[in-house]
């Protein structure tokens, strides 16, 4: 349906001939369970009278149309989700009359029935595109008005919207209806419904601002596990609040601040002005690593700190969509660091999210931070962790380029001059460079308009003394990318101390410019154990080891006394590694050795993860056996090692199930599943079970567990685990079922068919995988059509057979992409398999040659 693309063209001559006074919506949602019927009213101006635009709005019946009280008829306005509107007036009333779906994907206004008691929940979720799914709308985000909506429902629900709640007026027969007041001036992918059989609980934050009431929601299942965690989240909300007060010199915008666990979301979470929808998974009903709270920390500061940045100032277009996501994604860690107790909150980033970017921007699909969105389907595929970690990194550097008292003075600044408006990245630059006084478009040229991440090696010779004699930054960049950047580093110097500790004993901090930058300062410096480029990571680049430093790493990094310099040694390591310069068999011995004593609660995490990778995809398939047993085996050394109740045993547990295939392994995990073996302090609660259970399903060792284990914990949570745990099995039957319903069955709920894609690619099954390569290249074909844009990007993006990574794969697939027409969008997909396929190949390599 192209009417659904809207261009960016278009939206422009909408903008300049439409300005929309307000929206009244009247939706009933008592009407049935597939459907719910919706009267929207628009308000609008027309500076041209007698010209033509349309509105929009997808998938809906429509029985009514009149514009300026004339009936249009629906068979000839509304077609290819388009109302066409002709012969304007200087002022207008459309008023549309339809019935609307609800959804099941997560897009619109998503509807879900809680299996454990039958209770029904909606949620709406409109960004990028999806209020049209509900509402008849001019549908982009420089359209702002004020929102009147008026819901019918049944009498015991609850409903929530942007503006407070309202009580509701009994209408009879069990139905309810609840008028809201107008909300603030807004766009249309900001608006919100929720409403169903919600528990609701009610804080207060009182600002120098004044009062703000403080609306938690929750499925009733989950109610015992919102209380357990009512006290941390409501803190969290009042640091962030008065925190952003402060920082932006601007009070809270939108009156009240609620904050909704919803079912089967796709997102982490959505700034919904006042009114902001989060996963449900952050009400987590077992036992979650530090580094789970660390990150729904940083979820509910990024969503708080988009009602200033995106709901009260909001780009003109999807162009500037990074700057919304990149900024918030800055504040929620700075406000981390600098208003709650994770104030380490910089390493996490470095850990985990910033490696996110950096693969990400490696891909063929990379793009600039500023992408060209000229359409709404560049939007959906440029909505990346470029827009994300990369943007947030780049923002970083920012602020340590104008520093941090005049970036604030220049935010200020920009609230105060565009509240309720729109802007362009072009005016927060400007506000910047008044407050900073320095020139940046030449920076934003630099970092927001080209695509690539660059790689600073160092080059040393030394003297006859051991020092160094000459100190070298080489800065790289790939050939398709070929950008040389100006970078602001740190370098750090680090050698073993008296008691065996690897302190820093020299720092320099220095710009980085060309393709080589002499370091003249460290020149007569002894050379140290561990150099470290890029130290306190100010910049956004991969960096390299030179090869004592190398030896270090591997040797003694738990040795360390700082956890950001580990960050960064750990993320270097990991990047050669992908990069095939350093073979995985280091990779996964420089983890064995070391992780043991790390403290980030990202790192204890994470890192497990990449070495599995290294030992399972990255290691030389004639040396891989031996490996993985060496893995399997320093696991469980690990594990049982681990002080009792502490992340590190969690997350090595979890980890030795997942790397489990030796007949010892696999009775471990047995035991631990049944009891007759225990770990002091390790609690084996129900997401450890299915965790236990997938491990033995993936080596066909599960049996009637996972039907046993539904039939304790028949969840929604508990079906996920179950999809995921059959999807996992070395079976044929099992397989193709599970293809079936993540891929092939559009009835599949979205949560459960991400649950199978994310469990159906296993190493060691690749037999049964052959198959699957031209099946998913038939689902490139099909997919984007038949699952929608998010069930099929979540498909193409995890599906991939990398595991039979061979020249013959490549070549497969190659030919594919060069006689496909598979949309755009799919390609993209299948493309970053393939380059995963090829930087497999090339580690392997990299490994059998070590």
């Amino acid at each position: 349906m192209p009417g659904t693309n809207l261009t960016r063209d278009e939206a422009a001559t909408r903008a300049a001939l439409l300005d929309v006074t307000s929206y009244s919506i009247d939706l009933d949602l008592t009407t049935g369970d597939k459907t719910f019927a919706s009267t929207t009213t628009l308000e609008f101006s027309c500076t041209e009278p007698g010209a033509e635009t349309f509105a929009d709005l997808v998938g809906a019946v429509v029985h009514e149309i009149t514009l300026n009280g004339e009936s249009i008829d629906p068979a000839t306005a509304y077609a290819d989700s388009r109302i066409t509107l002709t012969g304007l007036a200087a002022e207008n009333t459309l008023v549309v009359r339809a019935d609307c779906a609800y959804s099941h994907t997560g897009e619109g206004l998503h509807r879900f029935v809680d299996p454990v008691d039958g209770r029904v929940y909606l949620y709406s979720q409109f960004e990028v595109p999806d209020a049209r799914r509900v509402f008849t709308t001019f549908e982009q985000p420089d359209l702002k008005s004020v929102f009147r909506f008026r819901v019918t429902a049944p009498e015991d629900w609850k409903v929530v919207s942007n503006a407070p709640t309202p009580e509701p007026t009994p209408l009879g027969d069990g139905k309810a209806l609840w008028a809201f007041e107008p909300t603030e001036r807004m766009s249309t992918y900001i608006t919100a419904l929720v409403a169903g059989e919600y528990h609701e609980v009610q804080d207060v934050y009182e600002g120098k601002h004044g009062t703000i009431p403080l609306g938690h929601f929750c499925r009733q299942s989950l109610v015992e596990y919102l209380e357990r965690d009512r006290e941390e989240i409501v803190r969290l909300t009042k640091q962030g609040f008065e925190f952003f007060e402060e920082l932006f010199d601007f009070p809270y915008p939108f009156g009240k601040y609620d904050q909704l666990y919803v079912p089967e979301y796709n997102m982490g979470a959505m700034e919904n002005a006042g009114a902001v929808t989060l996963r449900d998974e952050y009400l987590p009903r077992s036992r979650q690593p530090r580094s789970f709270y660390e990150f729904r920390a940083s979820v509910i500061l990024h969503e708080m700190a988009h009602m200033w940045f995106g709901d009260l100032v909001t780009m003109k277009w999807w162009d500037d969509l990074w700057l919304n996501e990149s900024f918030a994604e800055w504040a929620c860690y700075h406000a981390e660091v600098e208003a709650t107790e994770y104030d380490d909150a910089w390493t996490g980033f470095a850990n985990a999210r910033k490696q996110t970017g950096y693969r990400q921007d490696q891909m063929p699909s990379t793009h600039p931070i500023a992408a060209d969105n000229h359409d709404l389907h560049a939007v959906e595929v440029n909505f990346d962790m470029i827009t994300y970690a990369k943007g947030a990194s780049v923002l970083k550097q920012l602020v340590a380029w104008v520093g941090i008292e005049d970036f604030i003075a220049g935010l200020r600044q920009y609230f105060k001059d565009f509240a309720f408006g729109n802007s362009e990245f072009k005016d927060l630059l400007a506000a910047l460079e008044k407050a900073s006084g320095r020139e940046l478009t030449g920076w934003a040229q630099e970092w927001l308009q080209t695509a690539g991440v660059n790689t600073l090696t160092p080059e040393i010779e030394l003297d006859a003394d051991g020092a160094y004699s000459r100190v070298a930054v080489r800065q790289s960049a790939h050939p398709d990318w070929p950008t040389l950047r100006r970078h602001r580093i740190g370098i750090g110097c680090y050698s073993y101390d008296a008691s065996g500790s690897l302190v820093r004993t020299r720092y320099v901090e220095t710009d980085v410019e060309g393709e080589l930058t002499e370091i003249g300062e460290l020149v007569g410096e002894t050379q140290p154990d561990l150099l470290l480029l890029n130290d306190n990571d100010l910049a956004y680049a991969k960096i390299r080891l030179d090869e004592r430093s190398r030896t270090t790493a591997i040797e003694g990094l738990s040795k360390l006394d700082d956890s950001l310099a580990r960050a960064l040694v750990w993320g270097a390591a990991w990047d050669m590694t992908r990069d095939a310069e350093m073979p995985a068999t280091d990779y996964a011995e420089l983890v064995l050795a070391n992780i043991g004593q790390e403290t980030d609660a990202w790192g204890v995490s994470r890192i497990p993860a990449t070495a599995a990778t290294a030992v399972n995809l990255y290691s030389d398939p004639a040396g891989r056996d031996a490996l993985q047993s060496r893995w399997e085996q320093g696991l469980r050394e690990l594990a049982l090692a681990a002080e009792g109740g502490s992340d590190h045993q969690l997350t090595f547990v979890r980890s030795y199930a997942g790397a489990a295939r030796s007949e010892e392994a696999l009775a471990f995990v047995e035991a631990l599943l049944d009891g007759t073996e225990q770990l002091d302090g390790l609690a084996v609660d129900q997401d450890l079970r299915w965790s236990l259970i997938t491990s033995l399903a993936a080596a066909g060792r599960a049996g009637d567990r996972i039907e046993a284990e539904l039939a304790e914990d028949s969840t929604i949570s508990g079906q996920e685990h179950a999809a995921a745990a059959r999807a996992a099995q070395p079976d044929a039957d099992a397989k193709a079922e599970a293809w079936r319903l993540a891929v092939l069955d559009e009835s599949t709920p979205n949560e459960t068919a991400r649950s199978i894609v994310f469990s159906f690619v296993r190493t060691g099954q690749e037999e049964l995988l052959a198959p699957y390569v031209e099946k998913y290249l038939t689902a490139g074909e099909q997919a984007w059509e038949h699952l929608g844009t998010h069930r099929a990007s979540v498909a193409l993006g995890y599906l991939f057979p990398t595991p039979l990574a061979s020249p013959a794969l490549v070549e497969q697939v190659e030919s594919w992409l060069a006689t496909t027409d598979a949309p755009v969008p799919a390609q993209r997909y299948v493309r970053e398999g393939l380059a995963d396929a090829q930087r497999a190949l090339a580690a392997q390599a990299c490994d059998r040659d070590a």
